[in-house]
């Protein structure tokens, strides 16, 4: 995980491929990534020679042939929670995930093909931007490239988050590297505890908290999972730090009971 976690620091230097894969490990411990940037390899190499010499537009529209019709990628309809939709891996062999594990294959096999492509991270959605220059769209890879201008994507946000969200004036900025891998995690943590999954909940928030120590619902977060994993002195260490970069927490009384009932069961242990 520490590989990871320099990943997260580094921000835009590190590579999204390579980190992607790491967070995959949480779910699939024995991965080796090597295989599977080889791939991305592959497949960036065989966009380029069939798209060589063409326009923007004209590759957006090859490259989306190629990803949704061609290799069959498509977004996972059906079972949509699953935490391997977060697993990078898994998004390759199965040729299906969600919006933002999809979008970061098209941005690293476009990226391959030299082409200008980015993430943009809306609120409940994540599609990829092409900009050369001339010719600028949104990608919707979650909806077999389905092709946005900026009000498509407001709509699609008012739908999926509701007005409030479509009012951000920031929801069509470009994302980098932390921010995906952030949201990746982010979204396997929330998996993991949809399926009380908590150990691994756990790992995630490790992953977290160290990469952004000074975030306080990480540590709320870590705290809730150690609580179902039945380690209650880490529990109480993380409500306590969570107490201290939130002080005035909308649920700031509940968790100093839930600390006050933690510490009355480990005086029972004395």
């Amino acid at each position: 995980m520490q590989a990871l976690i320099s990943a997260l620091i580094a921000g835009g230097k590190a590579r999204l491929d390579a980190a992607a894969l790491d967070i995959a490990a949480i779910e699939f411990p024995s991965l080796l990534s090597g295989p599977y940037l080889q791939r991305l390899d592959e497949m960036g190499v065989e966009l380029a020679e069939e798209t060589e010499g063409l326009s923007g537009a004209e590759f957006v529209s090859r490259a989306n042939i190629y990803l949704f019709q061609d290799l069959g990628f498509r977004g996972n309809q059906g079972n949509y929670y699953d935490p391997k939709n977060s697993c990078l891996n898994w998004v390759l062999d199965q040729r299906t995930g969600i919006p933002i594990t999809l979008s970061v294959l098209y941005l690293e096999v476009a990226r391959r093909a030299g082409r200008p492509v980015h993430g943009i991270g809306l609120p409940g959605h994540f599609v990829v931007q092409y900009d050369d220059g001339e010719y600028s769209t949104y990608i919707d890879a979650f909806n077999g490239g389905q092709l946005l201008n900026e009000g498509d994507c407001r709509d699609l946000v008012k739908d999926l988050a509701g007005a409030k969200e479509v009012a951000d004036a920031k929801m069509m900025e470009r994302v980098g590297t932390r921010y995906i891998l952030t949201r990746m995690l982010n979204n396997l943590r929330a998996a993991y505890f949809r399926r009380e999954e908590f150990e691994r909940a756990a790992t995630v928030l490790d992953v977290l908290v160290q990469s952004a120590p000074a975030t306080a619902d990480y540590y709320k977060g870590r705290a809730i999972a150690n609580v179902h994993n039945r380690k209650f002195r880490s529990a109480s260490a993380d409500f306590e730090e969570y107490l201290k970069l939130s002080p005035e927490a909308e649920d700031r009384e509940d968790i100093v009971k839930q600390m006050a009932a933690i510490h009355r069961w480990l005086g029972t242990l004395n």
